[in-house]
């Protein structure tokens, strides 16, 4: 397989992997940003499914971010993953 910066292989590799995981594969987002900086891949998951994407002790979103920083080095790309905290809705 083969990954190139303009395509969304990563942005692709991250959504897999989230939807497989949590309880709501609907309401997964993942958008790519490119900047001077290099790969920046932004999730954001309904509240309950904020635990397992964190992961006891980190464990799981540090995975993730190993994974995309071995797909980053191969393609001479810095590649970070931030996951973005649901925001309570007042209503």
């Amino acid at each position: 397989m083969t990954a190139d910066l303009t395509g969304n292989s990563a942005r692709d590799f991250v959504d897999y992997i989230v939807r497989a995981i949590v309880d709501h594969p609907e309401e997964v987002e993942v958008t790519q940003t490119v900047d001077d900086l290099g790969i920046l891949i932004t999730l954001k998951v309904n509240k309950e499914d904020m635990g397992k994407i964190i992961g006891k002790d980190g464990q799981t979103a540090k995975s993730l971010r190993v994974l995309l920083r071995m797909m980053g080095a191969k393609q001479d790309a810095r590649m970070n993953l931030k996951i973005v905290e649901p925001e309570e809705r007042v209503g």
